[in-house]
């Protein structure tokens, strides 16, 4: 059984990598009081926190970049759980951004996945006792910094073939599209 975890305001935010590009593993960290909670995610999830969080940010007043601290991982960077699902909203009362994450499961619903964070929302606990869920409020200006070091980890990655969209390794890449040939 994982651990949950509840921190609704983080003093602290970010997202980051460990790692070369192509064997890079990616992190989602949060610290509220001395309490440092850092999360395994996917590159893809790096990529659609940051798009989803200008979303939302666009409809806000500007954070202050001033206010942004440290970009930087904090250490040790040991993962609690991987993240399977996200969920983001914007709690106006609290003028906090919400995220939502429940621990991957082999056996993962798309359906049930949605229930269990509304469960972990609206603090009735985690639908699944046995995966870990996490609620994070983050200032905007959290938000904005996740924004921009989300974008510059998914570009810095390795760049991605034109024909198929999949990531191209220095010593070469066989795509799918050309079928074992040269493109022209």
């Amino acid at each position: 059984m994982s651990r949950s975890f509840d921190l609704p305001e983080a003093e602290w935010a970010t997202v980051g990598a460990v790692g070369e590009p192509g064997q890079r593993t990616f992190y989602l960290q949060a610290r509220q009081d001395s309490q440092l909670l850092t999360l395994k995610l996917e590159k893809q999830q790096v990529a659609a926190i940051a798009q989803f969080l200008a979303e939302i940010l666009a409809d806000l007043p500007t954070p202050d970049p001033s206010l942004q601290a440290s970009p930087e991982l904090a250490e040790p960077v040991l993962a609690e759980w991987p993240v399977g699902s996200i969920q983001l909203a914007y709690d106006s009362s609290a003028d906090r951004v919400v995220i939502l994450a429940q621990e991957v499961s082999a056996d993962d619903d798309d359906d049930a996945d949605e229930d269990d964070l509304a469960a972990v929302l609206a603090s009735e606990g985690p639908g699944d006792p046995d995966r870990g869920a996490a609620r994070i409020g983050i200032t905007r200006d959290s938000a904005a910094q996740i924004v921009r070091v989300g974008a510059e980890l998914v570009g810095a990655g390795r760049p991605t073939c034109p024909l198929c969209g999949r990531p191209m390794n220095p010593e070469g890449h066989s795509c799918p599209r050309t079928n074992g040939h040269k493109p022209n």
